[in-house]
């Protein structure tokens, strides 16, 4: 069975422009090392089918690539393959949420009908107030309980 992983992207971004300024700002106000999360399915070969909401993608999206050792940390979850493509395709259409990703700074709610990676991730795994987690306070959360039930 294909494995489920929540990545961490600890890189610094490849890109110029906004791309890279959002990812600069993200690590700064969340002080740490993630500026962006996605939930990853392993397909064996050095590829991962990719889920998350994106600054660059405009929205929720679906891609496979990479993910290179030295840029994403990889967190093992309980979840079937299955589940995160339904999840996705219920919110397959949502574009990504600008005030919810400042919401934590700002006090600013996040919008049902957007989202932001982690928010993303947060809600596909349950957890209640989802547009509370960033990519590092979500990384926090589920290494301390990566040994039980994500």
């Amino acid at each position: 069975m294909k494995q489920v992983y929540l990545a961490f992207y600890k890189g610094r971004e490849d890109h110029h422009g906004f791309a890279r300024l959002s990812g600069w700002l993200t690590r700064l106000v969340t002080r740490g090392e993630y500026s962006h999360c996605e939930l990853a399915v392993d397909l064996g070969n050095g590829e991962f089918v990719c889920y998350s909401s994106s600054v660059r993608d405009k929205g929720v999206r679906c891609k496979q690539m990479p993910l290179p050792r030295d840029k994403w940390d990889l967190i093992l979850t309980r979840a079937s393959p299955a589940r995160v493509e339904k999840f996705f395709q219920q919110n397959d259409q949502l574009k990504y949420d600008w005030l919810g990703a400042v919401g934590f700074v700002v006090f600013n709610r996040g919008r049902e009908d957007k989202y932001f990676c982690s928010e993303f991730c947060a809600d596909f795994l349950g957890l209640v107030d989802s547009w509370r987690y960033s990519p590092n306070i979500l990384h926090a959360l589920a290494s301390s309980v990566q040994n039980k039930t994500l």
